[in-house]
């Protein structure tokens, strides 16, 4: 659910005309821009993008990337763009530290469907001239590599249905692979964790506890290691809790001396569209504190705007 508030009428040109205002003159007035893009849908962004460049034959982007400044111009930028070219960077990103960034790298993948994860890949490839999969194989190696290359491909069912006798069949399966065995067959945690729906692995999962008495996350600790078991835990409650994920990894972000804004970027970016407001119940749920609260005092000026905006604190 979208934490976005947008007004009932959007006029675009009228909004070309106000950001255009607001870059007169000494200095930006940020407010006025937080106001109007801070409010719009990425249809209307992109619409407003290229209506200002009619208008007044300058990239939008670009001024906006000459006005602001530091990590409010950072999340502005990426804002505006389209979620595939944004996805796509901040893939290439995340990528560039592979075994030490995983976390922001399998959360896009994860929260991604496979229609999506190709828009990527040939967004990549057109960028790079190279596959995404080809930077994973020269950046990786074993089983980690195995786990990414599955999650690059994008073979994750997109069906609503649940099949209750393959949540069980899986469930099974998983065990023989891991807790009944001396050493786990890690192909098949990597089949099941990389090819089932959502509803369906959360299934599976309660499915294992209910059976065997333990969760397949104990499994996985006890019988795996090193990144490939740091991929494996992430992957699994990235796709069966995703709102909690990224609470979490919201919470990280802020928590202690210092804010990791990288990671508070991108993950309010992403998911103001799209469950926000889900993540936010479980943010609140699990700290205590509302994510408002904590935006508000880890981070602060126009900076601070922006992230409230897009959270619905503003």
């Amino acid at each position: 659910m979208s934490t976005i508030s947008v007004p009932p009428i959007v006029n675009v040109e009228e909004d070309c005309q106000e950001l255009n205002q607001a870059f007169r003159g000494l200095g930006c007035d940020a407010k006025k821009v937080i106001a109007i893009l801070g409010h719009r849908t990425q249809v209307q962004r992109l619409a407003i993008a290229d209506a200002y460049y009619q208008q007044f034959g300058e990239d939008l982007h670009e001024r906006l990337k000459s006005e602001l400044h530091g990590h409010f111009e950072k999340a502005m930028l990426l804002w505006m763009m389209d979620a595939t070219k944004r996805d796509t960077q901040l893939l290439i990103e995340s990528a560039k530290g592979i075994g030490a960034n995983d976390t922001a790298f399998l959360g896009i993948l994860c929260s991604r469907t496979p229609s999506q994860i190709l828009c990527i890949k040939q967004t990549y490839f057109k960028t790079y001239s190279k596959s995404l999969e080809s930077h994973i194989e020269g950046e990786t190696t074993g089983d980690y590599r195995k786990l990414l290359l599955a999650l690059v491909r994008g073979d994750r069912s997109e069906s609503v249905n649940l099949d209750q006798q393959l949540a069980e069949t899986d469930a099974h399966e998983l065990y023989r692979a891991g807790a009944s065995r001396l050493g786990a067959n890690e192909d098949t945690f990597i089949h099941v964790l990389t090819s089932r729906s959502a509803v369906q692995l959360s299934t599976t999962l309660q499915f294992y506890l209910r059976t065997f008495g333990h969760d397949l996350e104990k499994v996985i600790k006890k019988e795996t290691a090193g990144n490939f078991q740091t991929a494996l835990l992430t992957v699994m409650e990235c796709t069966c809790y995703p709102a909690q994920f990224f609470a979490k990894e919201l919470y990280q972000s802020m928590k202690g001396l210092g804010t990791d804004d990288y990671t508070l970027i991108r993950v309010v970016v992403t998911r103001a569209e799209t469950d926000m407001q889900y993540i936010k119940t479980e943010f609140s749920s699990i700290y205590k504190k509302t994510l408002e609260q904590m935006i508000s005092g880890d981070t602060s000026g126009n900076y601070r705007l922006f992230l409230l905006t897009l959270v619905g604190g503003e």
